[in-house]
C-alpha cells in the first residue's frame, strides 16, 4: 500500500521525520507532497519547493530512511478545492491513504473516497515550522529541532539572513 502526506515543510523538523517514519510503519511507500510549491521568500514561506525537496531528502537519509520506500513531490496550490484532489492525483503515483492533519484536506479526500488519518504531532509545541521560524529571527536556538542536515542545508543558502531580511519592514521615506 501506498500513502500520501502533503505539508509545506518550512523548515523540515525533526517532527515531520517522527511523522514520515511512523507511516513508514504502516505502508509500503509514502509520497511527501511538497505543498504550497510555488510559495517562497516570505516569512511564512521561506524556502523555496526545491531547497525543501534537498532538505526532506537529506534529513531522510541521515535518518536511515530507505529511498526505494519514498516520493518527494513539490506541489502547487491552485484555488479550486472541488478539483484539488484530481490534481493531486496527477501529480503522484497512485496513493490509497491519506495522511493529514489539516481538516479541509481531510474532507476532501475522504469525499472522494480515500481513507484518511490523522498522523501524530511529535511534540507539536516546538517541532512546528513556525517555532523553528520564530526562533529563527529571534536568534533563539532552532538548531535542536531540525535534523543535521537541515542545519546544513539552512546555512548553504544563507536561510537565516534571508528570513531576517524578509521579516524588515520597509523603510518609507518622510
Amino acid at each position: 500500500m501506498r500513502g500520501l502526506l502533503v505539508g509545506r515543510m518550512q523548515p523540515v523538523h525533526r517532527g515531520h521525520i517522527q511523522v514520515i517514519e511512523r507511516i513508514l510503519d504502516e505502508v509500503e511507500e509514502v509520497i511527501i507532497g511538497i505543498g504550497s510549491a510555488q510559495v517562497s521568500h516570505s516569512i511564512k514561506d521561506p524556502f523555496t519547493a526545491g531547497e525543501r525537496v534537498m532538505m526532506i531528502t537529506k534529513a531522510l537519509a541521515e535518518n536511515n530512511v530507505d529511498a526505494s520506500r519514498y516520493y518527494v513531490i513539490p506541489v502547487q496550490d491552485i484555488e479550486c478545492n472541488s478539483i484539488w484532489v484530481a490534481h493531486m492525483e496527477m501529480l503522484t503515483p497512485p496513493f490509497e491513504h491519506v495522511y493529514s492533519g489539516n481538516p479541509l484536506v481531510q474532507r476532501l479526500f475522504t469525499e472522494k473516497g480515500y481513507q484518511v488519518t490523522e498522523p501524530p504531532l511529535f511534540n507539536r509545541k516546538s517541532y512546528s515550522g513556525t517555532e523553528v521560524r520564530r526562533r529563527m529571527l529571534s536568534g533563539d536556538k532552532w538548531e535542536e529541532l531540525v535534523p543535521q542536515s537541515v542545519i546544513k542545508a539552512i546555512n548553504e543558502i544563507d536561510g537565516i539572513s534571508r528570513i531576517k531580511q524578509l521579516a524588515r519592514r520597509e523603510v518609507s521615506e518622510v
